[in-house]
């Protein structure tokens, strides 16, 4: 191999070198190629042949592969039994090792125990079209985000609690709290009205409105974020492990209920960075 490159520069000097011999002559002197031209195609031999020794590279390491050797079906073998993580990192061995650490046959089992135990799946992670690599690099984008959006309130049922600071009137009102029935159940809607169960004695039909506020710094960082029902106190706003979220203040919290099996999941359609709270 290195012979051919040698014998083809070898080849090209001399013809410059004939190229020269005929610029010298007094009558050929119309046909002088400019010094610069002269560099252009020494450049131009330089990235080719730096571009057949990668290809020449890349193919040699393939064939020295011995998972490539032995096929694509032990190596799908040998990344089923894998974590994750390191399947991601075997897409940057080779492009052998990419076509197949990215099937769809490898990335489903993974998706299902990914959403296994969660209490909501992302709703970008079942766009019809995108394959299982992309369908779980959304949730891990999605599960990390700690910034609540409306398409979040309502599509979720949300249970409603008092805490043990509230009013002894409004504990002795919650059926959780005294363990006579399930807990109060809050609707939010995207015209921004909240309604609750007509059985609700704490409700007692009154209007409610409620408001999302978010607020940031310099580069996008979260400064305040908050949901608040009318006038009430705000309600600060966290997400736990399962994916639920949580908004509560001194008084009373939220709880979104599980819904794992909602078709076409939850949540906006967009991918939402998670932002840093100031």
């Amino acid at each position: 191999m290195a012979e051919t490159e040698e014998g083809g520069e070898k080849e090209e000097e001399e013809e410059d070198e004939e190229e020269e011999q005929k610029n010298s002559d007094g009558f050929r002197m119309e046909e002088v190629s400019p010094p610069r031209e002269k560099k252009r195609r020494k450049k131009a031999r330089e990235r080719d042949k730096k571009r057949r020794r990668e290809e020449e590279s890349e193919d040699l390491d393939e064939v020295r592969d011995p998972l490539m050797v032995f096929g694509s079906d032990i190596l799908m073998m040998i990344l089923t039994n894998l974590d994750a993580r390191s399947v991601a990192r075997s897409l940057l061995v080779s492009r052998g090792w990419c076509r197949v650490a990215s099937s769809d046959r490898l990335w489903s089992p993974k998706c299902e125990e990914l959403w296994l135990g969660k209490a909501h799946i992302p709703r970008i992670s079942m766009v019809q079209g995108i394959t299982r690599l992309q369908a779980y690099s959304f949730s891990i984008m999605d599960g990390k985000r700690r910034r609540i959006l409306m398409d979040d309130l309502c599509d979720h049922t949300w249970e409603f609690r008092f805490k043990k600071t509230a009013p002894p009137y409004w504990l002795n009102l919650d059926p959780s709290w005294k363990g006579t029935g399930p807990p109060m159940h809050r609707y939010f809607h995207p015209d921004g009205t909240q309604t609750a169960d007509p059985t609700d004695k704490v409700w007692g039909g009154h209007e409610c409105r409620y408001s999302l506020v978010t607020s940031f710094v310099d580069e996008g960082r979260i400064r305040e974020h908050y949901v608040r029902i009318n006038r009430w106190p705000r309600m600060s706003v966290s997400r736990k492990e399962d994916w639920s979220w949580e908004l509560s203040n001194h008084l009373y919290c939220y709880s979104s209920v599980p819904d794992a099996d909602k078709n076409g999941g939850t949540g906006p359609f967009y991918s939402v960075w998670q932002e840093t709270s100031y």
